[in-house]
């Protein structure tokens, strides 16, 4: 599951561009599936505070209700969120190597 960390990254990380309005709505989704499956693994691996991090974010990305916190507030949450997934990838991707 850990490489689709990058990838989530980037398509969140694209959302800082002008895109049209369906792009938003597509990653909302893929964004609230994915971090709904990382929640469920880090579970099973024990790692619950990772699980409740990435549930929560399954919430904030749900497209069925949406959160209005405005273009800059989603520009800085996306931004963030590529980050931490970037460093979390990084991360595992050292530790596997040693």
């Amino acid at each position: 599951m850990k490489s689709w960390y990058p990838v989530l990254a980037a398509l969140l990380l694209l959302c800082l561009a002008a895109m049209p309005y369906g792009y938003y709505v597509l990653v909302r989704f893929v964004a609230m599936i994915l971090f709904a499956l990382f929640a469920y693994e880090k579970w099973q691996k024990e790692q619950h505070t990772l699980a409740i991090v990435f549930g929560a974010l399954s919430l904030l990305f749900q497209p069925f209700v949406k959160i209005a916190l405005g273009r800059a507030m989603w520009n800085f949450v996306d931004v963030v969120v590529a980050v931490g997934l970037l460093v979390l990838w990084l991360k595992g991707n050292h530790k596997e190597k040693h």
